[in-house]
C-alpha cells in the first residue's frame, strides 16, 4: 500500500493527492473500478494523465491510497470514542453505531463499492488485518478500564475484543453489512450491540 507519510511537509503535493484520490472514489462509485481508468480521472480533474503519474505510479496505488485513507478515518474515530469521557459500556456502544454508520455510508452503490471492497480484501489483506488488530486494541483498552471500574466482570481484555469482534462483525463488515441490510432475520443494530455489551457484564 502506498504510503502517504512522507508528503505531510508538502502542502501543495498533499493538496493534489487529496484531490486525486477525491476524484478517484467519485469515478469509482458511479462508473465501477473496473470500468474506471487514471485517464478518466485526470479528464475528471482537467489535468493531463502525466500529472496523475507525478504522485501515483499506477491506478492500483490509487487504490490503495484511497483503502487507507478510509481505514486511517475509520481507526481515528474509534480513537476518538476511545478516549472520550465516559463509561466503557457507552463508549462500545458508541464506537459501534458509528461504525455502522460509517459502514452504511460507503454502501451508498452496493454493487460498485463491493467491488472496491473485494479488490481490496485480496490485494492488501494484510493492511485491512493490520487495521483489525489495531481496532481490536482499542476495544481491549475500553474493556480493560470497564473490568476496573467494576463494569465488566474479571476476564482477559484481548480475548474478550476479539469476541466483540466476531459477535459484532455484521455491523462492521461492508460486505456482511450489505448483506444484512434487507434480511428481516438479522437482530437490529441496538439490539445486538446491547446484547454483546451485557455478554462483557456476566
Amino acid at each position: 500500500m502506498l504510503d502517504l507519510s512522507d508528503v505531510s511537509a508538502d502542502p501543495a503535493r498533499q493538496e493534489n493527492i487529496a484531490r486525486i484520490l477525491d476524484a478517484a472514489e467519485r469515478l469509482f462509485r458511479h462508473y465501477g473500478y473496473s470500468k474506471t481508468n487514471v485517464a478518466d480521472i485526470a479528464r475528471d480533474l482537467g489535468m493531463s494523465t502525466a500529472n496523475i503519474y507525478r504522485f501515483f505510479g499506477s491506478k492500483i496505488e490509487i487504490h490503495q491510497a484511497l483503502c487507507g485513507r478510509m481505514l486511517t478515518q475509520s481507526y481515528e474515530m474509534a480513537l476518538n470514542i476511545r478516549n472520550q469521557p465516559i463509561s466503557a459500556s457507552e463508549r462500545l456502544r458508541t464506537y459501534l453505531l458509528a461504525q455502522y454508520k460509517m459502514t452504511l455510508e460507503t454502501m451508498l452503490d452496493e454493487r460498485k463499492v463491493h467491488e472496491m471492497v473485494v479488490i481490496a480484501i485480496e490485494r492488501d489483506w494484510h493492511v485491512i488485518e493490520k487495521h483489525i488488530e489495531r481496532i481490536q486494541d482499542l476495544v481491549a483498552e475500553i474493556i480493560a478500564e470497564g473490568i476496573a471500574a467494576g463494569e465488566f466482570v474479571e476476564q482477559d481484555p484481548h480475548v474478550a475484543a476479539k469476541c466483540f469482534a466476531a459477535a459484532t462483525v455484521d455491523l462492521c463488515h461492508p460486505q456482511m453489512v450489505a448483506q444484512c441490510l434487507a434480511k428481516t432475520y438479522q437482530a437490529d443494530p441496538e439490539d445486538l450491540i446491547a446484547f454483546v455489551i451485557r455478554a462483557l457484564k456476566k
